[in-house]
C-alpha cells in the first residue's frame, strides 16, 4: 500500500529513498582507529577530504532554449555525494575514567594527529574536534564530559604541537551519536572524531 507521500510524489519518493540508499553506506564505513592504526599516512588519507566530482550539469553539451531536468537518481547523488563531502576519523583516545585527563596512549595518538595534520595535504585544513561519550550517565552530563575531552584534545594539539588555533575547534556531541548501539558501555562509543571542514 503507498503513502500518500509515495502517490501524490512518486518521483520525490523515489529521489528521497535512492538518496537515503546512497548515504547508508558512507554512514556505515565510518571506521575507528584503535591503538596500533593510528598512523599518520591513515590520518591523512581519512581526513584529506575527496575530490569535487564533475557534475552532469558540466557533462551536458550547451544548448541554447532547452533546459533538461534534473532526474532523481541525479539529485540522490548529489545528496549522497554532499554528505561525504568531509574527510573523517574516528581514533579512540583514551581518557581517565569519568573525566577529560588524557592517558599516555591518548597522547601518543594525538602526537600521531598533529603530525598529520601538518603534513602538506592538511596543512590548509581546518578541523572540529568531536567528543562522543557513551550513555551511561544522564544527557546533561555526558554532553558536558564529551565537550570537555574534546576542549582537552583541542588544547593537547594547540599547547604541544603549536596549531594555529583557528585551524582547530570542539564540540562535545555526548552520546548522540554511538557507533556501537548494540553495546552502550562498548570503548567505540567514547571516540574522538576528527572531522574536516569543508566551509
Amino acid at each position: 500500500m503507498k503513502t500518500f507521500f509515495e502517490t501524490a510524489h512518486p518521483a520525490l519518493a523515489g529521489a528521497l529513498c535512492a538518496a537515503l540508499l546512497a548515504a547508508a553506506p558512507a554512514l556505515a564505513q565510518e571506521k575507528l582507529l584503535r591503538e596500533g592504526q593510528v598512523t599518520e599516512k591513515a590520518l591523512i588519507d581519512a581526513l584529506t577530504p575527496p575530490e569535487p566530482a564533475a557534475s552532469a550539469a558540466d557533462e551536458r553539451p550547451l544548448t541554447r532554449s532547452f533546459r533538461p531536468a534534473i532526474r532523481p537518481g541525479a539529485a540522490a547523488a548529489g545528496t549522497a555525494a554532499a554528505a561525504a563531502g568531509a574527510g573523517k576519523a574516528s581514533i579512540l583516545v583514551t581518557f581517565v575514567t569519568d573525566s577529560a585527563e588524557l592517558t599516555p596512549r591518548a597522547r601518543s595518538a594525538l602526537d600521531v594527529l598533529a603530525g598529520a595534520m601538518k603534513s602538506d595535504r592538511l596543512a590548509s585544513q581546518r578541523f572540529t574536534i568531536e567528543g562522543h561519550a557513551d550513555p551511561r550517565g544522564s544527557d546533561e552530563h555526558n554532553l558536558r564530559l564529551s565537550q570537555a575531552r574534546a576542549e582537552a584534545v583541542r588544547s593537547y594539539l594547540l599547547t604541544q604541537h603549536g596549531l594555529a588555533a583557528e585551524r582547530v575547534s570542539a564540540v562535545g556531541r555526548g552520546s548522540s551519536a554511538l557507533m556501537n548501539p548494540s553495546d552502550p558501555a562498548a570503548p567505540e562509543n567514547r571516540r574522538v572524531t576528527i572531522v574536516t571542514q569543508t566551509n
